[in-house]
Formats: structure tokens, sequence, C-alpha cells
């Protein structure tokens, strides 16, 4: 009997991680897994690209990754927190392993100038029309879950135990992961032994993966600031209170909270992305908002952070005489808590990524910005669930060389211009969630 759960997980993970046998990542399996991609996975990922959908408003998207994973003939539940899918694949006795894949786009028109390019548009949650795109590579990450579950369901001789394969909405919105919970995941399928994710990246060159053995991203919490004012003629802004003003105060203070608030060493971003106020150049409006995008690498310092902008806004408006009862207002509309992997089952996978695709395929692990992801609610210390969650490059090294002798930039995630080597970053995805499930779940 080999069934897992997470009362013995951290003791049987550590013991096998000194006698964790080869997967054996031979040239017939990547041969397989790569003769996949050209034979069916292509066309998917295309689909994908073509066909982006905002968050939580994934209903083609989850639909489609439903029909894929029954192919494969396991089961699947939909709407799972709104557009989630969950697929469960069983295999005998063994731990359960949780595999996540998140679907949703972003709403930017596509500039990249592929052949392939999205002209997607969708009506948001707010009932405007935008451009939609797979800006951030979430359409790799499906694909290489259907690749994965193909591989899987071909070689159950290889491996043991059960795999949750969960397609979660609105990671953009980071908002997808919890809401996935609350609708009671762990509940109705069960608490995984371990839990699994990636992301590719366009910073990395193809043909690498790297991880952390600790933290992988930092928190990120989107902050509504509303100011509001007392209208008036432009020509007489004595007689009204400047919203647009006072917003302005406000945006130059909080950048005293990082400099001079935070300890030096300790990473924290506050950036203003938007700010909307009045209607004419005459005209002094009654209202400006303003939204904020904050990060940390630790939650006291998030919390830090949080405390500071709604006293720093608050008090703006008082200084500059808004009465009390036209209050400066501060709201926390989204956030995720750090991600932080596992030590112990990232160094395990990781020295098995070095053992089973190539000691040249892992590169050593450095934070390069202040990304987020809300994988983290999966992962978090009141489950007590170990993650790992690992990146895998996307962008060809070529691209690279001509960017370093004054050729165009690589294009970030999140850019009209993104974009990525699909078959190189969904046939390494897969290589290596395959190969971390038969590390963590070998057949007996």
């Amino acid at each position: 009997m080999r069934t897992f759960r997470n009362a013995a997980a951290a003791i049987a993970l550590a013991s096998a991680a000194l006698s964790a046998p080869a997967f054996a990542d031979d040239h017939g399996a990547v041969d397989a897994i790569e003769a996949d991609y050209d034979s069916y996975l292509a066309p998917l990922f295309l689909h994908f690209h073509k066909n982006p959908e905002l968050s939580f408003l994934e209903t083609k998207t989850a639909a489609r990754m439903a029909e894929e994973l029954r192919a494969v003939g396991m089961e699947v539940t939909e709407a799972v927190g709104g557009t989630g899918v969950v697929g469960m694949m069983r295999n005998g006795d063994g731990p359960l392993i949780l595999l996540r894949a998140d679907m949703d786009g972003l709403p930017v028109p596509e500039k990249s100038g592929l052949d392939y390019a999205s002209t997607a548009v969708q009506i948001g949650q707010d009932g405007k029309e935008y451009p939609v795109m797979h800006a951030c590579g979430h359409d790799v990450h499906i694909t290489s879950m259907v690749g994965t579950a193909r591989r899987l369901a071909a070689t159950k001789d290889k491996w043991s135990g059960t795999i949750m394969f969960v397609v979660q909405p609105a990671e953009e919105r980071v908002g997808g992961a919890k809401a996935m919970l609350e609708d009671g995941l762990y509940e109705r399928f069960g608490k995984p032994d371990y839990a699994l994710a990636f992301h590719v990246a366009s910073a990395f060159p193809t043909g690498k993966i790297t991880a952390s053995e600790g933290i992988q991203y930092s928190s990120a919490d989107s902050v509504d600031i509303m100011v509001p004012g007392i209208g008036a003629h432009g020509a007489s802004p004595h007689s009204g209170r400047d919203p647009v003003y006072i917003a302005s105060q406000i945006v130059t203070a909080l950048q005293s909270i990082v400099s001079r608030e935070i300890g030096p060493l300790s990473p924290a971003v506050i950036t203003v992305g938007s700010i909307h106020s009045g209607t004419k150049h005459n005209i002094i409006s009654d209202r400006a908002d303003l939204q904020l995008t904050v990060r940390a690498n630790d939650e006291e310092t998030r919390a830090q952070l949080l405390a500071a902008i709604e006293r720093i806004a608050v008090n703006m408006g008082k200084t500059h005489g808004l009465p009390d009862d036209l209050p400066v207002t501060v709201k926390v509309s989204e956030g995720t808590p750090v991600t932080n992997n596992d030590p112990v089952l990232a160094r395990r996978l990781n020295n098995m990524i070095k053992r089973e695709l190539g000691e040249d395929t892992f590169m050593t692990f450095r934070q390069r910005g202040m990304g987020a992801e809300d994988f983290a609610y999966f992962v978090a210390d009141e489950y007590g669930v170990p993650g790992y969650y690992f990146a895998v490059g996307g962008t060809p090294p070529e691209a690279f060389e001509a960017a370093a002798n004054g050729g165009p930039r690589v294009p970030s995630h999140h850019s009209p211009l993104f974009k990525i080597a699909p078959r190189e970053s969904v046939t390494l995805g897969t290589r290596a969630m395959v190969a971390a499930v038969m590390d963590l779940a070998p057949a007996d």
C-alpha cells in the first residue's frame, strides 16, 4: 500500500530524495513528446493563442481543456471556482499530485508580428470591450498540460498514484486559485501531497529551467485609491478642492514609503499604474481614481506597505482640506501572498532535472524582478502542501545575442510584442512535468 497523505509527506519526501529512482528521460521519451507536439499539440497551441479570453471569462478555453482531458480518459469536473476545470487521472496507490496550468489572457492588443497573432476582442466584466492577447504565455501552460496528460496516460506502467490536473482561471487577476479553493477544491478532490506548476519565461533562453529553493515570486496587491474633490471652474480653483492636485501629491508621497520607511535590504515596489479624473480642460472634477500595484518579498513588508499607503492617502486628503464627510478611501481589490517553494521538494526536483534532463538544462535561480503568482494559495501554510514552481525558458538564444548586438530587445511579459518559441517551451515544460511525476510517484 503506497497511499500518501500530508501527515507523512515530509518524511517520505526527505527519505525518497536520497533514493529516488531514475526517470530515464531517454531519447525515446524525448522523441515521443516532440512527435506529439508536431502531430497534435502544435495546432492546439495555435488555437489557444488565437482565441485568448479574459480572466474569469475563459468559458471556451475551459470547455476545450475539459474536452482534451476527457479524451485521455480522466474524470473531469467543470465550473470549479467559476470557469476552473479539474481532471483526475487515477493509476493505483501512491501520492496525489496537483498539476496546475493557468489559462487566462490579458487586455492587450497583440503587435508581435506573428502570422498567428490574436485579433480577439471580448467584453470584460466591466462591460467594456477589450483586445485580448496571450501576452504572458498561458497558452504554453495549458498546451503543455495536455501534453503532460497524454504522456502520463501512455506510460502508466512507469508511475503510480493520482494526478489532479487543475486548469485555473484568472491568474492575471490573482483571484482564480483562491476562487477554486473557496469552491472546495481540496474538500471535493482531496488535499494533494505535492503541488507543481511552471511558467514560461521570455527572460530565459529556450532549453533552460530554473527554480528557487525558497522564494519564487513576490506578493502582489492591487490597491484602488479614490480621491474625492469639490468641483469648481478651472478659473476659480479656490472655490473647490482639486482631486487631481491631491492625487498628484499622494503619488509623490507614496514614493517615500519604499525609500524612507522600508529597510534598504527588503525589496519593495509601489507603482501607480493608472490615474483618471475629469472631463474637460476648465473643469475641476469631483473625483480622481488611482490604481496601484504593490510588491513585497515577505508578509511583514507587505503589511507595512499597505498600512503606509492608506495612512499617506487618507491624511493627504485631510492636509488639503477635504471635509470629514469626503474622505480619501483605500481598498485592496486583489492580492496574493509570496510564492515560496518547499525547500526539500525543490532541492529534490532541481537535482532530478539535472540528472534526467541534463546538467546544462538547469540554471541557478536568481530573482530578476517582483513578479507574482497566485499559485501561492494552493501551497499556503494553512494547507501544508509542499509546492514546486519552476520557470521554462521561452526565447531562442539567438534573440538574446541579437539584442546584445544592438538588435531588437527581447519583449517582456505583458507587452504587445510578447512572443516565445512554442515548440521548445511546450515540450520542455512537458518533459519536466512528466519527469517530476515519475520521480515523486514511481511505479512499484
